[in-house]
């Protein structure tokens, strides 16, 4: 006997408590007043399903979910609640469960426990019409290979126990726990399924046929083939998108069965990694694409393209050809509901808008809510865009600062360009490079579409970066002074004393000096939103006075842009640098900026910062000690800090003349004499290969979880992590432990097979130089693509910086300012020197906090 082909559903449904956002435990008193033929039970009392009659279309289907749906709404409005079909509620914890009073529940609860107080999750099955229980056996093994796709598309549980868990369907992890969930393994009949479920039974691991959770299976209740491993999906359409697929698979499974095509073997650990795979990133991840042989991954986008491809014959045998596809090219615009739950989550970092989203998508039109602006229809989408969603929606953040770029059009862009480039030449806002030349200056370059860092990230920037600040001050006095860290044992004294950043002689300053009163921050933020600290800067963090000008550049070039009423004012870095720097100063003495002069990169900086902060700008040749004393030469004012922006060690720095003036300068400040801003010997902090141990650092002297994540990074003298790093070259981020603005960053995926080579001896012969990091997928926001005359996505990171008066949390002052830098079309390296430019950075004032603003 053929496979019918008939459809049903069955959706497991969240209840909702309109006014706390939180689930609800009256699935009881809610079902009792609806049908009980189409509305039944689960095992938790916050859950109803709905069970939809037979239909022969995916149009029927269609139809009888909203049905169904609209009952549920009508019934539960009565209590106040609200309805949402996702995997997981956004705001479920643990103690939400509520076991529903029946016997069979209960012995599930006696025996299973922890298991079954976790089941706090929704699914979507879907039934296909197939008869003879032999041949579903053989579709159900056949079609394997498709089920990662299926549960990427549905993926609807990123938050829970109030948590981003970083996976597209953490139900899927939860369920996957159930002894009888995943693969049956290879089958030859029914029979041999039957005496499976006997075993199992027998064993007393289950206690009856309903509690085969395998993730497609012959019905327990009706002559149907069960898709079970898909998560509730609030939009209608995303679940009629799945059973048409589901469909249609099963139908070119029977053809390959009665062709008499042999079954593809998947092993289970594989299938079981496919699985995972596509929980753990849902449509914005890889998936594994197991045609023509081994798997590999491939994007998710090209991986529902190709199982559409593959099924289109039987799809058009249905008569579904037009709906499924046009139907899968939506969901890839829009995402996946775990897509769209992050999005409203980043927004605001409210966990009720993410409720408010699900349950208005539950309760709403099959196809969800149509965008209420335009879709940058060229715009190149990626998951991890910050101003234009999957959809090529511009975010809310966003709409008018792109409305306004719009309206500019490619003349008017490129007008502002024109006054942008003249404005930074009258200015000197540029860098310079030291070639074998000489030197030259090279412009600075900003985009004019900004980058908005909203209240609540600023806020979890400050909080994090803060910390941080505090633990590397910490360890700076503690390495240089008690060493409490090293005889701890938490780390190794080889791993400190005698590092590339180490100074012997920096134990010479006195106990209670700050040492690193300016920090740089460089963070990433990745595809769902979080952010990451990627380096440490506290030797020498160029990038305030950038910053600054970057707003100032704005306000002059485009001051018609439509700017936000909470737009912090950057140019407050000043002040909070000139206050941070006398803090440890005696009165009456000048603070100094102490330079390389106008052959250093940072030039610019030197004499923005001196100008706005109210410090003298000195070289070497303007500074004398005398009596014990650092004296500016010009005025004879004695100077009381000085802060060091120099390209060469102060031990190493002389006048013209010769004179050894950086040793004479730190000997007045190893007497007190003199407060040195980022004193010599921090870079043993600022080590590409000490950044691993922060976190440790947190933990040991703040006795605080780290609140910012940091990237998986390896230190190669290390042997064993070596050998792991020097077959991966082509897979990681190498760079020198010593290294900055970009120099010896080898991006493995992007270089050539003689650059990987290349670097894998450099590493094997001085290991100790080097540290690996896994590849971090930067978040873009767009930039004005002049040769497209269109917006386009460039990848960006962000550079923070922290002032430091001591080591108590009210002594670091995270400032307003931050320098958002833009890598060039294609990369991945955001440095001015490797060609990337800048952005002005809309940081957005905390509510209720009065600030200067602009």
């Amino acid at each position: 006997m053929g496979a019918e082909m008939t459809l049903g559903a069955e959706e497991e449904l969240h209840l909702i408590d309109l006014e706390s956002r939180q689930l609800s435990a009256r699935a009881p008193q809610v079902l009792s007043r609806l049908d009980k033929t189409s509305y039944s039970a689960e095992l938790q009392r916050t859950t109803v399903e709905t069970n939809t009659d037979v239909v022969s279309s995916l149009a029927g289907l269609r139809e009888e979910l909203l049905r169904l749906r609209k009952g549920l709404v009508e019934a539960a409005a009565r209590d106040g609640l609200g309805v949402a079909a996702v995997g997981t509620a956004p705001r479920s914890t643990f103690t939400d469960f509520e076991l529903t009073a029946t016997g069979r529940y209960g012995r599930m609860h006696e025996q299973y426990r922890l298991l079954v107080d976790e089941q706090l999750i929704c699914g979507t099955q879907i039934h296909v019409g197939v008869a003879d229980r032999d041949l579903a056996v053989e579709i159900m093994q056949r079609i394997a290979p498709t089920l990662p796709v299926l549960l990427a598309l549905s993926a609807s549980s990123p938050f829970w126990n109030g948590q981003d868990t970083g996976y597209a369907s953490i139900r899927t992890t939860i369920w996957q726990r159930w002894p009888s969930a995943g693969s049956t393994g290879p089958l030859e009949s029914a029979a041999q399924y039957d005496r499976l479920l006997d075993d199992l039974i027998a064993s007393g691991v289950i206690a009856d046929r309903k509690m085969a959770y395998f993730d497609v299976r012959p019905s327990s209740h009706a002559p149907t083939l069960e898709l079970r491993v898909c998560d509730a999906c609030p939009l209608v359409d995303d679940a009629v998108l799945i059973a048409g697929l589901f469909r249609a698979a099963a139908r070119a499974a029977e053809l390959d069965v009665l062709a008499g095509r042999p079954r593809p073997q998947v092993p289970t650990p594989l299938y079981r990694a496919g699985i995972w795979q596509a929980a753990r990133g849902g449509l914005s991840g890889d998936l594994l694409d197991a045609a023509g042989g081994a798997p590999r991954p491939v994007p998710a986008p090209q991986a529902v393209r190709a199982l559409l491809d593959s099924v289109r014959p039987q799809l058009e045998e249905f008569g579904d050809w037009e709906d499924v596809s046009e139907l899968a090219e939506a969901a890839l615009a829009r995402g996946n509901s775990a897509d769209r739950q992050r999005a409203a989550f980043v927004a605001r970092g409210e966990l009720d808008d993410v409720v408010r989203l699900v349950v208005e998508e539950t309760h709403g039109s099959a196809a969800g809510e149509a965008p209420g602006t335009a879709a940058l229809r060229r715009y190149r989408t990626r998951a991890g865009d910050e101003a234009v969603g999957l959809n090529a929606q511009p975010r809310a953040a966003y709409r008018d600062v792109i409305e306004h770029v719009r309206q500019l059009g490619p003349e008017g862009v490129a007008a502002a360009e024109a006054d942008r480039d003249a404005w930074a030449r009258e200015r000197h806002l540029a860098y310079v490079v030291n070639e074998p030349g000489g030197s030259s200056e090279k412009p600075f370059h900003v985009d004019l579409v900004p980058r908005v860092v909203l209240p609540h990230e600023w806020e979890q920037l400050r909080a994090g970066l803060v910390q941080r600040a505090r633990a590397i001050e910490f360890f700076l006095r503690d390495v240089y002074g008690a060493q409490r860290i090293l005889q701890d044992g938490v780390l190794p004294r080889e791993a400190v004393v005698g590092a590339p950043g180490w100074q012997e002689r920096a134990t010479r300053l006195p106990a209670g000096a700050v040492r690193a009163p300016v920090m740089g921050f460089d963070l990433v933020r990745n595809e769902y939103g979080r952010w990451r600290v990627l380096e440490d800067n506290v030797r020498n963090p160029s990038g305030v006075a950038f910053g600054i000008a970057a707003r100032a550049l704005m306000d002059a070039v485009v001051p018609d842009m439509p700017r936000p009423a909470e737009l912090l004012d950057p140019a407050t870095a000043f002040e909070r640098l000139r206050s941070t720097l006398l803090s440890r100063s005696r009165p009456g003495m000048r603070p100094v900026l102490l330079s390389s002069g106008p052959a250093s990169a940072a030039w610019f900086e030197h004499r923005r910062l001196a100008d706005g902060a109210g410090l003298l700008l000195a070289g070497a040749d303007d500074l004398d000690v005398v009596r014990g004393r650092v004296l500016h030469r010009a005025t004879g004012d004695p100077v009381g800090v000085l802060y060091l922006r120099l390209d060469v060690e102060l031990l190493d720095l002389r006048d013209g003349s010769g004179r050894p003036i950086g040793q004479e300068v730190f000997d007045v400040a190893a007497a007190g004499g003199v407060v040195l801003a980022n004193a010599p010997g921090n870079g043993i902090a600022d080590d590409k290969a000490m950044y691993r141990s922060v976190p440790e650092f947190i933990t040991y002297y703040l006795r605080e979880r780290p609140l910012l994540e940091s990237v998986p990074t390896y230190r190669l003298s290390d042997e064993g992590e070596r050998r792991a790093v020097l077959e991966r070259v082509g897979e990681l981020v190498t760079k020198p432990v010593d290294g900055y603005g970009g120099a010896g960053v080898l991006i493995g995926p992007y270089a050539t097979a003689a650059e990987v080579a290349a670097r894998r001896q450099e590493i094997a012969s001085a290991p100790a130089n080097w540290v690996a990091q896994e590849v971090v997928r930067l978040s873009s926001v767009p930039s004005w693509d002049a040769q497209a005359g269109t917006l386009q996505p460039r990848r960006v990171d962000l550079r923070a910086f922290v002032y430091v008066t001591g080591t108590g949390e009210g002594e670091c002052h995270l400032a307003d300012v931050a320098l958002t830098r833009v890598a060039p079309e294609g990369s991945l390296v955001v440095n001015s020197s490797r060609g990337g430019g800048a952005k002005d950075t809309w940081v957005l004032a905390p509510k209720g906090e009065d600030r200067p603003r602009t």
